[in-house]
């Protein structure tokens, strides 16, 4: 039920044809393909992000105890995915099946400071030719040591070099056919790039992204891809990220809870028949307070009820009893004026957790954009139905 978003420390592309040339404050990546009669050329892009918030994340909340209020142990995830997602800003010139293709970059770079139509060039950072500026560094030097590979021109050496192939028994590589009824939007799973990264396997130099060896270096017009992504510096909502997400999903009444009171500690579990069982139900958020800053994360309680209790002979109200969800519930989060989703339903990932105090989720607000408006969704299955609870559920993160 946790999904954690992290946000790029440098990014860049390089270009074949401008083989000096940095790009590391443009506004756009890409991995195309053009043609010149008798000297066809491409570009690919460099990410990489932060070795302390990969390390943190992983080795100290996912791979970390799970444990309830009164810190008692309740599971410990140890699985987790990783997703490079980056959001497409142009495309053109696509075959029926163009493939992209992401490995680990398996010697660091610099990202400098040009842009694209920078006149003069900026040469102050990676280019296709060197790893850290014009002169300093070049990509190809000598041969390349085992699981590491490359692919240039004879002529123009450089572009990158990355790890290829199995390493602990794990592919390194990821891969994404686009065309033209596909999503363009980057979605690689590079959860054994990471894993690797995280055990200091390989070191984090960040990703490179490119066309597969085989869409590179045509010569032919018609076998050109013009794919532009926003990088880092886009004054859009749409930066590159890596999403990892991972299972820590607990419910009460499969999970003892240790309670403890001024008079005895014992364990409990959730009444079976305090779980809602009508599709005519009422759900509100608990305590939202409306605004939430920034890197900080928000455990948001679900307060449910019948819409029509029933009638029973009790000394309390049957409006103040508060009610579980079923396990069958899960969250997601829409970006309120694009109506995009920033998170979406997943059965593994955002299940709706459930302890003594209720059924909650925890979203990490890192993930977000700021001073942006959000909205909650709840999708809970009851009696065969499918209900989807939308109710002024809203929220908006601000710097801080």
């Amino acid at each position: 039920m946790a999904v954690y978003k992290l946000f790029p420390e440098k990014d860049a592309s390089l270009y074949s044809k401008f083989n000096t040339q940095n790009t590391g404050l443009d506004e756009i990546i890409e991995a195309s393909t053009t043609f010149t009669p008798g000297k066809p050329q491409v570009s690919r892009f460099l990410i990489q992000f932060s070795q302390d918030e990969i390390s943190e994340l992983i080795n100290n909340t996912i791979l970390g105890s799970v444990t309830d209020e009164t810190g008692s142990l309740l599971t410990s995830s140890k699985e987790f995915k990783a997703d490079l997602k980056t959001f497409i800003a142009e495309v053109d010139g696509l075959s029926t099946n163009t493939t992209l293709e992401s490995y680990p970059i398996s010697q660091t770079w610099n990202m400098g400071t040009g842009k694209y139509n920078d006149s003069p060039k900026i040469e102050d950072g990676c280019s296709w030719k060197y790893r850290l500026e014009n002169g300093s560094g070049p990509w190809i030097e000598g041969g390349l040591n085992s699981n590491e590979a490359a692919n240039y021109p004879e002529d123009n050496p450089g572009g990158g070099t990355w790890f290829t192939g199995t390493i602990n028994g794990l592919p390194v590589g990821a891969s994404q056919i686009l065309n033209y009824s596909s999503n363009k939007d980057i979605k690689m799973d590079v959860t054994n790039a990471i894993k690797l990264i995280n055990s200091g396997t390989i070191d984090n130099n960040g990703f490179i992204i490119k066309q597969s060896d085989s869409d590179e270096f045509k010569e032919s017009e018609a076998k050109t891809a013009n794919i532009k992504y926003f990088s880092i510096d886009t004054h859009t909502i749409y930066p590159p990220q890596l999403e990892i997400k991972w299972r820590d999903w607990v419910y009460a009444n499969t999970s003892s809870f240790l309670v403890t009171t001024e008079e005895s500690e014992y364990y409990s579990t959730i009444d079976t028949e305090s779980i809602i069982h009508t599709s005519d139900l009422v759900a509100t958020l608990a305590q939202n307070k409306g605004e939430y800053r920034r890197g900080s994360i928000q455990k948001f309680y679900i307060n449910c009820r019948p819409q029509f209790p029933e009638r029973t002979f009790e000394t309390g109200s049957a409006y103040t009893k508060n009610y579980f969800l079923p396990t069958a519930s899960y969250y997601a989060v829409k970006d309120l004026a694009t109506n995009e989703f920033i998170i979406d339903f997943d059965t593994d990932y955002t299940q709706i957790s459930a302890d003594l105090d209720g059924s909650y989720f925890k979203l990490y607000m890192n993930g977000l954009e700021p001073e942006r408006y959000y909205q909650i969704l709840i999708k809970t299955e009851i009696q065969g139905s499918t209900l989807l609870l939308d109710d002024n559920y809203y929220f908006k993160v601000i710097n801080g």
